[in-house]
């Protein structure tokens, strides 16, 4: 719990004594037109834009014209409009339900785009298990929000010479993926290790498979189905990262001894 003088950190509302995280409704909407409405921590909404377009192969910042956040009465409309010839990607790729905070593939409506074909990350980057583990560590001091509140997730990115290039939080940890895959197409990174405050599903492996990212860490562990897809995707997929141990699952030859 922070000090009475400790600064509020954004995305969190005292309630009881206490500070909790915001839980609002975002509808993410392309050209006027709903195509998601996620339970999300109103922050970093720009970054959440370009994230999600690139992460569920919907438009590339090249291809976004602009966002627009635009509160409404009941959460915040994410207005992103489109540069002409890209809505038939957008109709291969339509939503139509509301995502809670644990649900990263809802309202995908068909099974070819919910387990789409991607193309394998390709990286020679190399990893000692102590560059893991300072990875692991810069993470946990990037994390105001969760120290705050205690009740949400984050997902950064590290880059072995650079150190943590951008750490986003928020009340989902897909939420939270996209926001960095955000963050990082404007800081425009080397490649790196994103690490997850989470277990690991196979839409997350997906997500850092769109980002072109060669190593997933996290703290808890993955689905079978994830490890499956992250060989599959070149993924150097690294679970149950906490303290000095964690468990290298895939494509261990970017691990040093």
């Amino acid at each position: 719990m922070p000090t009475d003088t400790a600064p509020t950190p954004a995305g969190a509302t005292p309630v009881a004594g206490r500070l909790l995280p915001e839980e609002i409704a975002v509808a993410i909407s392309y050209d006027a037109s709903t195509q998601a409405v996620m339970m999300a921590t109103p922050n970093d909404l720009h970054d959440f834009a370009r994230g999600f377009s690139l992460t569920e192969g919907i438009a590339t910042p090249e291809e976004i014209a602009s966002i627009e956040p635009v509160e409404v009465p009941r959460g915040i409309d994410l207005r992103i409009w489109l540069a002409p010839g890209v809505g038939a990607r957008l109709a291969q790729r339509r939503r139509s339900m509301t995502g809670p905070v644990g649900c990263g593939l809802c309202g995908i409506d068909s099974l070819d785009q919910a387990l789409r074909d991607m193309p394998p990350v390709t990286s020679d980057l190399r990893l000692s298990a102590d560059e893991v583990r300072r990875a692991i560590g810069a993470l946990r001091a990037h994390q105001p929000l969760h120290d705050a509140t205690r009740a949400v997730h984050a997902a950064g990115l590290w880059v072995p010479g650079q150190g943590m290039i951008a750490v986003r939080e928020d009340v989902g940890r897909h939420n939270a993926l996209d926001k960095l895959a955000g963050a990082c197409l404007v800081a425009a990174p080397g490649p790196g290790v994103v690490l997850m405050t989470s277990r690991v599903s196979v839409d997350l492996v997906q997500k850092v498979a769109a980002m072109n990212m060669p190593v997933l860490v996290a703290v808890s562990a993955p689905t079978a189905q994830a490890v499956d897809l992250a060989d599959r995707l070149g993924i150097t997929l690294i679970g149950l990262a906490r303290g000095d141990d964690h468990t290298a699952f895939t494509h261990l030859h970017r691990l040093t001894s």
